[in-house]
Formats: structure tokens, C-alpha cells, sequence
């Protein structure tokens, strides 16, 4: 049985749950389909999973800093920049798949050793002010869950259900 309460618990259920999740909604698109944009500007499939990748890595950087330091300033990070700017259409699907399933499994791991108190610790987001650990494992939970359904609005889009 858990330490660590039932909220808590399901989050990091949701949060381990995410990769393959991911991966699921990607399997069977063509090279061309997962760089193909969606329309009206919206990214495509592999843009998406970049997007994914580069803020798993924030957002691990974050969970571990309000564990170890005492009410870490953390930066807002633009999405639209990152995809401007860090080559997201030549980067490699799986390579960013590997990426947020490591990133994952690493997190988690790290997480299910805190006691529940440690999930209260709080940093000061630079726009959204004071976040808990709890707050930030909600969110990431919910990244995942979140980006899939673009991708499947996409393939349905494209008659690929």
C-alpha cells in the first residue's frame, strides 16, 4: 500500500501512464503524416512531441527543484519560442519518444520515495506565483492527455481513426 495520498497516487498513475499513451496516438502515421501541420498554424504530430520532450525536461528540472531548494524561483517558458526556434520538424520521433519515457520513469521513480509532505513544498513561478510539487505533477499528468487529443482530432481529420 502507498505512502502517499490517493490524489497524489493517481496523479503519478496518469503521469506514468502518459508515454505509452503518447505513443499510441503516433503509431501507424506515415513519416510524412507526423510532419505534415495541422491546419490553422497548429503543430504537427512530431511538433507536438517535441514540444512534449522539451518540457518534460523543464518540468523534471522544476519537480526536483522544489524538492531540494527552498522556494525555487522558476522561469515561464514560451512553447511557440521553443518551437521556433529548436528545430522541431528535423528532430526525430523516436528519439523524443525515448526522451519523455525516460524522463518519466526517472521522475516518477524520484517522486514515490517523497513522503506526502514533501508534495506541499512550493517555488514561485515567474508568472503564476507560488506552485506546489502537487500542482506541478498535476499539470505534467495532464500534458500528455492534453497534446493526444490533438493528435487525434489530426488523424481523424485525416481519416486515420
Amino acid at each position: 500500500m502507498s505512502h502517499l495520498p490517493q490524489q497524489i497516487e493517481e496523479h503519478l498513475e496518469t503521469y506514468t501512464a502518459g508515454p505509452a499513451l503518447l505513443r499510441e496516438s503516433v503509431r501507424g502515421l506515415t513519416a510524412e503524416q507526423v510532419r505534415t501541420p495541422a491546419p490553422l498554424g497548429r503543430w504537427s504530430p512530431l511538433e507536438v512531441v517535441c514540444h512534449i520532450a522539451d518540457f518534460e525536461l523543464i518540468y523534471a528540472d522544476r519537480m526536483k527543484r522544489v524538492v531540494a531548494e527552498e522556494r525555487p524561483t522558476l522561469l515561464n517558458g514560451d512553447p511557440d519560442l521553443f518551437a521556433a526556434k529548436l528545430a522541431y520538424g528535423q528532430r526525430d520521433l523516436e528519439e523524443e519518444l525515448a526522451v519523455i519515457e525516460s524522463v518519466r520513469r526517472q521522475v516518477a521513480r524520484f517522486l514515490r520515495t517523497l513522503d506526502a509532505t514533501a508534495f506541499e513544498r512550493e517555488a514561485i513561478h515567474s508568472t503564476d506565483g507560488p506552485i506546489s510539487l502537487t500542482t506541478l505533477l498535476k499539470r505534467m499528468a495532464g500534458h500528455i492527455p492534453h497534446h493526444v487529443e490533438f493528435i487525434h482530432q489530426k488523424r481523424q481529420n485525416a481519416g486515420q481513426c
